[in-house]
């Protein structure tokens, strides 16, 4: 391990040799990544508490990070195809290390701001770990492959396991966790260069131009998995970050029983992506991706409806009715939806692997640029309806919206003459 291999994988054979510790340390290095990515979920209450801040302002806070780790995703998927991914992604995870540390001697709101913008770099390693581990993998196994490394994604459960119980053992103090973060993610990237390894036939090609290889934006497809990330992966991370806060504000329950029980849509929507690459290799994306919108569609409909009082008159005279869904129901619902976003974030790169083998790192990179910057704008659109609402769950009746979207857009998509006719398209283009 660590040395670079000259065993490069062989269209529908088993797995090249080395692959599966690329994977473990892989895996590894995405779930501490994406840990301090989410780090604000667990860490902006008691920062929104201290600095009096407004909905907005959290969650501008909030989603600080997911803008640069959003924005660093093309780039980095292109130099991921071009210089390999080992280098990209050891290199990524040191240059976050100072930034996270500083953290813990922020005092002002813009402090955190900023440096929330170079801790985001963290959420980049998505479009650096996908297309190195899946060219790791023959296709057939590459959805499975993608889908355990997307796995990562439990980082954010991680974070609302482990943030909270570093608090309460510093007494108080939320400075102990960008401390400890920093330590664990230069621990972490060198386990990874340790663990990893480098096959040169995986490169594009350092010839390869940035305005080659954003030529593939003309192509409808890419678009439309831009759309569905959005809302599988924009939608996660947005929920990720609000879930502690919503439960804290909803329920009253306290910050560390908030984020056990947020966890229970974080750990499913991370863990069980792998099998949603399982189930995408065998029943294939679209049909995956389709179920997992209506699943969504309806999970998010119910929990759009908010607490209600009303009197209804009756021939006995008002009665008094009041509508909620209990804190079981939602922590169901919500895992729910965890699973069912877990499964679509595996199937949109089934799209992805199955579409454009030759250039996954430039178009993963491209689809993740959307969902982070779902990511990104979602947690403070929440905000902003909870400032101009006041109801809380505005933030899921925002979430229908876009599923809806979806659903219409697969709908005409993939009808059988448009399916047809793009074929007819591609064959007279050479593609």
């Amino acid at each position: 391990m660590g040395t670079q291999s000259q065993h490069s994988q062989v269209p529908g054979s088993a797995p090249a040799r080395g692959a599966n510790s690329v994977l473990i340390s892989s895996t590894l290095a995405f779930t501490v990544c994406f840990a301090v990515w989410m780090m604000f979920a667990v860490l902006g209450i008691p920062l929104k508490k201290q600095l009096g801040l407004s909905e907005t302002q959290f969650g501008l806070l909030a989603a600080m990070p997911v803008l640069t780790g959003s924005l660093v995703r093309v780039p980095l998927g292109i130099w991921t195809d071009r210089y390999g991914g080992r280098i990209v992604f050891f290199l990524l995870m040191l240059s976050t290390v100072a930034p996270i540390w500083l953290m813990s001697y922020a005092t002002e709101y813009w402090h955190f701001l900023v440096l929330g913008l170079f801790v985001g770099l963290a959420g980049g390693s998505f479009s650096v770990g996908t297309p190195y581990v899946a060219r790791w993998f023959p296709k057939s196994r590459q959805g499975f492959a993608m889908g355990v490394f997307g796995a990562g994604n439990s980082g954010s459960a991680l974070t609302k396991f482990v943030a909270p119980a570093l608090i309460v053992a510093a007494g108080g103090s939320w400075a102990i966790v960008p401390r400890v973060y920093a330590v664990a993610m230069l621990a972490t990237a060198l386990l990874f260069w340790v663990f990893s390894a480098t096959d040169q036939s995986h490169k594009v090609g350092s010839s390869a131009k940035f305005s080659e290889q954003f030529k593939m934006l003309k192509d409808p497809r890419v678009w439309r998995y831009c759309q569905y990330y959005s809302v599988v992966f924009g939608g996660y991370v947005g929920l990720a970050l609000w879930m502690t806060k919503y439960y804290v504000g909803e329920y009253g329950f306290t910050l560390a029983s908030a984020a056990f029980l947020a966890a229970c849509f974080s750990l499913p929507g991370g863990v069980l992506r792998a099998i949603g690459g399982w189930i995408s290799d065998k029943y294939g994306a679209y049909q995956t991706t389709w179920w997992v919108m209506w699943v969504c569609w309806v999970a998010f409909f119910i929990l759009s409806y908010p607490q209600t009082q009303f009197t209804v008159q009756t021939v006995s005279g008002p009665q008094q009715f009041h509508i909620a869904l209990s804190p079981t129901t939602f922590t169901a619902l919500l895992f729910v939806v965890g699973v069912a976003m877990a499964v679509g974030k595996a199937s949109v790169f089934k799209f992805i692997a199955d579409d454009f083998g030759h250039n996954i790192g430039a178009v993963s990179g491209i689809v993740g640029l959307a969902g982070g910057l779902g990511g990104f704008i979602l947690p403070i659109l929440f905000g902003v309806l909870i400032d101009l609402t006041g109801v809380r769950s505005s933030c899921f009746m925002l979430l229908y919206g876009t599923v809806c979207v979806s659903l219409v857009w697969m709908h005409f998509s993939f009808r059988p003459e448009v399916v047809e006719s793009g074929k007819k398209a591609l064959a007279k283009s050479g593609a």
